[in-house]
């Protein structure tokens, strides 16, 4: 039976940065993605905002990594001439109730250590951006939008030159603890079982992340790790030069995403998104109906939006541990030994913030595994 040192689950943007991160400690390592090519889900279907740490707890893996994480990737993006625009974000208030929400936000970014962030008054916003009607705002100057596709390109490609090895269209349907070692079984396109060994296993399987962990011998639901499958929308302008919108635009945040916000993006278009719909299955499918609410939701700050100029875009799906009734979740990147399994790291419910928090998350296993 063949035998890898390390073997990462899957080739999102979380396990890209790690096999970017620990492919030169020169050990044999594989990574195994059931689709075609890297970041076929949630990594390619999202706002691809760099988020500057403004909402979360002070404490939590998201604050941290998130503001770790915008650093190292304007960084990289800089020195390798990835895509990116540091376009700022506004977060506006249109009554008395918003406005209060967004005290709560300055005070926590402030909490947290970001110290870039400004108040901004109705006659502030009309200076930023004439096409924006609100009573208050914020102004972030660390928010910015990268070429998604890209950065994990850039990943991929130094992965594989430090000996990374990838493995597409491959899908474990087993993990069995052996002696001082784990053994895995794939299933190949052809249908093919085939199965070998690793020291360490890397559970960076999106949103199949919990059954990955459910796989090794984990009680998911004991240890708090089942996933929530939360579905975003995205519609588009159809016309963005209708509008002079520079920055990205949110509203407060809700109890469980950040509002349907506009985000400019790097070919001069304008998207909407996206909602937040918990869904029991993982569909792409876009819901026209949603359009009306896109439309009023957006047209609060945005006066001069029409319904005819909102166009469908996209979907996609975030692996989330909050429930929809659910408190506060924040990110697992956990080293499994002391639920008895030695050399298992699993990273769940990573979501937004975690293509911002990629490469500090990815710090944090190579960490782990020293």
């Amino acid at each position: 039976m063949e035998k890898a040192d390390v073997v990462i689950i899957g080739a999102g943007v979380i396990g890209l940065a790690i096999a970017h991160t620990i492919g030169s400690r020169n050990k044999n390592i594989i990574v195994l993605e059931q689709y075609d090519s890297f970041g076929r889900e949630t990594s390619s279907r999202n706002s691809e905002v760099i988020h500057a740490g403004l909402h979360y707890p002070k404490d939590s893996l998201k604050t941290q990594t998130c503001i770790r994480g915008k650093h190292l990737l304007y960084e990289i993006c800089v020195k390798n001439s990835i895509p990116h625009n540091k376009t700022g974000k506004l977060i506006v208030a249109c009554n008395d109730a918003e406005a209060g929400k967004l005290e709560e936000i300055y005070k926590n970014a402030l909490e947290c250590g970001v110290r870039t962030l400004q108040k901004l008054t109705k006659n502030d916003i009309k200076r930023k951006e004439p096409d924006i009607k609100a009573k208050m705002g914020l102004f972030s100057q660390d928010t910015g939008i990268i070429d998604s596709h890209s950065f994990m390109s850039f990943l991929f490609n130094t992965a594989r030159q430090k000996g990374a090895d990838f493995a597409f269209n491959v899908k474990v349907i087993g993990i069995r603890r052996g002696q001082g070692c784990y053994e895995l079984t794939v299933k190949e396109p052809q249908g093919d079982l085939f199965d070998f060994k690793t020291d360490v296993v890397i559970n960076a399987a999106g949103l199949y992340s919990d059954k990955m962990a459910e796989f090794a011998g984990l009680d998911i639901d004991a240890h708090h790790y089942r996933l929530h499958y939360c579905k975003g929308q995205y519609f588009r302008i159809r016309n963005p030069r209708k509008f002079t919108i520079r920055h990205s635009v949110y509203p407060p945040p809700t109890a469980t995403d950040l509002g349907i916000h506009i985000t400019p993006d790097l070919s001069n278009g304008l998207r909407l998104g996206p909602n937040a719909e918990y869904v029991e299955e993982i569909d792409y499918n876009m819901d026209e109906i949603s359009l009306k609410t896109f439309y009023t939701s957006t047209k609060r700050f945005l006066p001069s939006l029409d319904q005819s100029d909102l166009i469908p875009d996209t979907s996609g799906i975030r692996p989330k541990l909050q429930g929809k009734d659910d408190l506060f979740r924040d990110f697992v990147v956990s080293d499994e030994t002391d639920k008895g399994l030695p050399g298992f790291i699993d990273l769940i419910g990573l979501e937004s913030p975690g293509l911002t928090a990629s490469l500090a998350i990815a710090e944090i296993v190579g960490y782990l595994l020293r």
